[in-house]
């Protein structure tokens, strides 16, 4: 299936995560960028790139945030893996992918294991040894 159709099936309640997360590698999205910087938000300490998966998609989005019909975005193209295994550990903190972000169909890549490299995940086991002692231990 293609990434919007793993998307569809996401919001039918027939999600195949696997599949998911490897079309959205084998895809190229449109990455929206400001003064060159590429556009993101910030919720609950997770900073989110926003990418879409066609440039109808980019201008509804532009739309709802109340650009005018036909204002021109400035947008970069990469493919899905490239997003996840370069530009969000790239990213200052916490980092993950809203796609199509305010659409019907959009979903939320976190920056957990399996989705992101260990070194970006918020769940990547840190292999090191901890500072917090354990019941018994001084």
């Amino acid at each position: 299936m293609s990434l919007t159709d793993e998307v569809a099936a996401l919001h039918a309640g027939q999600p195949d995560p696997a599949a998911l997360v490897g079309e959205f590698r084998r895809t190229h999205v449109l990455i929206p960028t400001v003064n060159d910087t590429l556009m993101s938000a910030e919720l609950d300490g997770i900073r989110w790139l926003y990418a879409f998966t066609d440039e109808d998609a980019l201008s509804r989005f532009a739309l709802s945030r109340g650009s005018e019909p036909g204002t021109e975005w400035r947008y970069v193209t990469a493919s899905g893996a490239r997003v996840l295994d370069v530009l969000i550990p790239a990213c200052e903190g916490p980092a993950g992918v809203a796609l199509d972000a305010g659409s019907e169909q959009g979903a939320l890549f976190p920056p957990v294991a399996g989705i992101v490299p260990d070194s970006a995940a918020v769940d990547a086991p840190t292999g090191g040894s901890s500072d917090v002692a354990h019941k018994g231990e001084e």
